[in-house]
């Protein structure tokens, strides 16, 4: 590999210069300088590589489960021994704050959860006199996003390793650098060849020839809702079975038993996460109309804890957005919410102080927010915040759902049983009662936010397809 150059993709176990000589340059985000580029693949290194896990298939998939566990063992202490080098990749290349080591814990962690889950699965039923056997679906094709590369690439190849399937990744071109740690570190864990390959290229080029490619027989897309739309019709020529986890606007719902201090400390962690570039943040914080005065003040006082800035810095808990582009939109987002009649109570347009390089944004709150406000409705991966107020519980069930999405929402209460029935009636596929958490449990969208589950056992029966046995 050429010196700030990434010119290798990962096709059949090996490290191989792409077809693609479309060169992409890449940036620090802290700095907006171009820090290397990326020689991009395109279809023809898509045909190679689904070749070759086409041709590692029919193996793989009769390996035993000890030989798959044995696999994802190798895989997560190859991981674990690359940690600094795949940190050191998310610090300059995405502008991931150090003080967020989950981001690179989480890649480790993946292999571990799909181990326990492999560890409890069981690939045969019986349900009456059928047995219902469970069989890999095939070579997946899966397309990860640039915010939080390293567990996206993990996690998938966990997955469908776990299930007998062999798989074919496309990153992020905007993360060549975090991927190609990443991928060294995989490389060795010493798996047969081909059962995962790893090529970067556009979108537009490897990913829609992934999501058309005969010889795919399911799909996984982590992005945009409008970006989910077309990879599901480009699915359904050859009825490929389809997972999306896509855009949120999830809302934070406080109610007015909690206990404030922790309650907007959860809230504003909830919203700021992963500097806000998540589809989970809680962008939306629904509070008491009673109590609004007091939330915005104890909400305005706790916006220190969350300073902006180098993400090296330990203090730092947001760092930049990951593009020019990305900033000019969350500038527009934040312009609007102003000609829209919402009122800024921390934060603005423009950079931050002492930060005029660089991609950063200031942490904004806005008040006086209703449900119909284009802050309140499309998803802005960006630090803005919106407050809206509700009268009763279920005018707040009702804010909450009014929305397109539906990936995840946040409830804070000093009632557990009061917590619980609220969360009942969300319209989410995860709701975390006062930051409550389980790695193994499904993940995914209702409505707009998606098609499917990962993580845990749901996770991997998405990369397997029943067969029933009668006797």
């Amino acid at each position: 590999m050429q010196e700030n150059v990434i010119n290798k993709i990962y096709i059949d176990g090996e490290f191989v210069t792409p077809h693609g000589t479309e060169l992409a340059d890449l940036f620090n985000p802290a700095t907006g300088k171009v820090i290397g580029q990326v020689q991009l693949a395109d279809e023809v290194d898509t045909d190679a590589a689904v070749a070759a896990a086409k041709r590692a298939l029919p193996a793989w998939s009769a390996t035993s489960k000890e030989e798959r566990l044995d696999a994802l063992r190798r895989l997560q202490a190859a991981v674990a021994a690359r940690t600094s080098e795949i940190q050191e990749a998310v610090l300059l290349e995405y502008g991931g704050p150090v003080r967020n080591a989950w981001m690179v814990g989480s890649a480790v962690g993946a292999f571990a959860d799909m181990i326990t889950t492999l560890e409890g699965f069981d690939f045969t039923r019986q349900i009456g006199n059928a047995t219902v056997e469970l069989e890999p679906v095939g070579v997946a094709g899966v397309i990860t996003p640039w915010n939080s590369d390293p567990f996206f690439i993990s996690n998938n190849v966990a997955t469908a390793l776990a299930a007998g399937c062999t798989v074919v990744i496309k990153p992020s071109e905007m993360s060549a650098m975090q991927t190609y740690a990443l991928t060294r570190a995989l490389h060795e864990a010493g798996l047969p060849r081909g059962v995962f390959n790893i090529v970067t290229g556009l979108g537009n080029v490897v990913g829609s020839a992934i999501t058309r490619h005969p010889d795919i027989s399911k799909i996984t897309f982590t992005g945009s809702t409008p970006v989910g739309k077309v990879i599901l019709r480009d699915a359904a020529e050859t009825l490929k079975r389809v997972t999306l986890e896509l855009g949120g606007k999830s809302p934070s719902i406080i109610l007015d038993d909690a206990d404030l201090d922790q309650a907007v400390t959860g809230a504003l962690m909830a919203g700021f996460a992963n500097s806000s570039q998540a589809c989970v943040a809680g962008t939306r914080i629904l509070v008491p109309e009673s109590r609004l005065d007091e939330i915005i003040a104890v909400a305005t006082a706790k916006m220190a804890d969350f300073p902006v800035g180098d993400p090296s810095d330990p203090a730092t808990a947001i760092g930049p957005m990951v593009s020019e582009r990305q900033w000019e939109r969350v500038q527009g987002y934040i312009r609007r919410g102003v000609e829209e009649g919402a009122r800024i109570v921390a934060g603005g347009p423009g950079r931050p102080e002492g930060l005029a390089d660089g991609y950063f944004v200031r942490p904004t709150l806005f008040a006086d927010v209703t449900n119909d406000m284009t802050i309140a409705r499309e998803e802005i991966f960006g630090p803005v915040l919106s407050i809206l107020t509700y009268r009763d519980e279920d005018h707040a069930v009702e804010i909450a759902n009014d929305t397109d999405y539906g990936l995840h929402a946040y409830v804070f209460s000093s009632d557990p049983t009061r917590a619980h029935r609220i969360a009942s009636r969300l319209q989410a596929g995860r709701v975390a009662i006062n930051g409550g958490f389980e790695s193994l449990s499904p993940f995914g969208g209702f409505k707009q936010s998606g098609i499917g589950r990962e993580y845990g056992t749901f996770g991997l029966e998405e990369f397997l397809e029943a067969r029933s046995v009668m006797v």
